[in-house]
């Protein structure tokens, strides 16, 4: 009680700093100006019917949160949908991906603007994606009598240290969630220690999510770009990561291969364009909307919510976030359309699912770029390895699916009659 009540005197401290970082975001990326009077609450959301509310941070728990909700629309097809993030890019790929729903920004877990929202919102329950733990907004939801649920739950190793050391805020926030669905058993103990209980191990929603078909032409129609040359994607890479990997693939004789760049966020495209070009590279992108040359060596994916297009048209696909300490991004996407998937040495957002991959032999691990470059080669050049490693990401994911389903159960074992 006394913790929550320091960390909720913070806030109208902290407004003035955090409308300093909106506007360094804004520099590269505008659209962290936009919707302010969401951010701080002064923009509430209209109650009407039965809303079951969803908030996912960012893009990926948005995706992993999509076969969730279609499971949810077909139990509850009277209710309405509304969904919220942190980030603008989770906010738009929540547009493209929910045209039924309300989206909007989650405001910042200041008590009083939480309590109005919830009070504005009147939800008959509240569904956190897997590691959105918000003392105020679990506390408003409590005092209004709106269950909670914490749902594809996960917590690394690296994320628990840091949850101990705020224990006092944690443990009671946790103690408010009527139930939580975690990822895998490890999960599950994980934030057992954190002191949270009634959680139940349901899986990864990731493996339930399945590419759009018109995502798969999209990658049909890129490969007709790009020709009969060989394809390496470098997809949802982070900062730091891309001048390791444009300095091997320069030091390697790749032939006529082609990197295919993705960076993780938007904002850094122009940026990793001018780094590969700066190294000597050709370089062209994505929004040319032109037929790649044969003189190019890298193209830069710089699109929002085409990824699984970009998987589509490539023989081999490293996930960043691997390569250095960010945890690595989701390697279910590739290995689900059976694209051999590399990943670096750091993986803790994705424990679980790597060791599986790599179990089943839908992935291989490297320890840095210039093995990743050698061992990218190789497989460019092996065709029948190619071919394993697809096989084996094809049955990889289908083995690990149904959790949305018991999700599901799970919610409507506490919220039905």
């Amino acid at each position: 009680m006394i913790a929550r009540a320091l960390y909720s005197l913070l806030w109208p401290l902290v407004r003035p700093l955090i409308k300093r970082y909106l506007r360094k975001r804004a520099r590269q990326a505008p659209a962290y100006l936009e919707h302010w009077d969401e951010r701080f609450g002064d923009a509430l959301p209209q109650a009407g019917g039965e809303v079951i509310w969803l908030h996912a941070v960012s893009v990926g728990e948005t995706r992993a949160a999509l076969p969730l909700l279609r499971q949810l629309q077909q139990r509850y097809p009277q209710a309405r949908f509304v969904i919220t993030q942190m980030t603008p890019t989770g906010r738009a790929t929540a547009q493209q991906l929910y045209p039924d729903a309300e989206v909007r920004y989650l405001p910042y877990d200041n008590a009083r603007v939480m309590r109005r929202f919830v009070a504005a919102l009147r939800p008959r329950c509240l569904i956190l994606m897997e590691t959105e733990i918000w003392p105020n907004l679990l506390h408003a939801c409590a005092q209004a009598g709106v269950p909670a649920f914490l749902v594809n739950a996960r917590l690394s190793e690296k994320s628990l240290r840091g949850y101990r050391r705020i224990g006092a805020l944690i443990r009671p926030a946790l103690r408010q969630l009527r139930a939580i669905a975690a990822q895998s058993e490890a999960d599950a103990a994980r934030l057992a220690t954190l002191g949270a209980g009634n959680i139940r191990v349901c899986g990864n929603t990731k493996y339930d999510f399945t590419p759009p078909p018109a995502q798969l032409a999209l990658g049909q129609q890129f490969r007709e770009r790009i020709g009969s040359r060989p394809v390496w994607l470098c997809a949802s890479t982070r900062d730091g990561e891309e001048a390791l990997i444009l300095a091997a693939w320069r030091a390697a004789k790749v032939g006529d291969a082609l990197l295919l760049l993705v960076p993780r966020h938007p904002e850094r495209f122009a940026g990793v364009a001018a780094l590969a070009a700066e190294q000597g590279f050709a370089v062209q992108r994505r929004s040319d909307q032109l037929p790649v040359s044969c003189e190019t060596q890298v193209w830069i994916g710089d699109s929002m919510g085409e990824l699984f297009g970009y998987y589509a048209a490539a023989d081999v696909a490293f996930v960043g976030g691997s390569l250095l300490d960010f945890g690595a991004q989701n390697l279910i996407e590739p290995a689900s359309i059976g694209v051999p998937v590399l990943l670096g040495p750091s993986t803790y957002n994705f424990a679980e699912a790597s060791q599986l991959a790599l179990a089943a032999g839908a992935a291989r691990q490297v320890s840095d770029a210039g093995e990743l470059v050698a061992l990218v080669l190789q497989l460019l050049a092996d065709a029948p390895q190619r071919a394993a490693m697809r096989d084996a990401g094809l049955a990889f994911t289908a083995q690990h699916r149904g959790a949305s389903a018991r999700i599901v159960a799970l919610l409507a074992s506490q919220l039905d009659p």
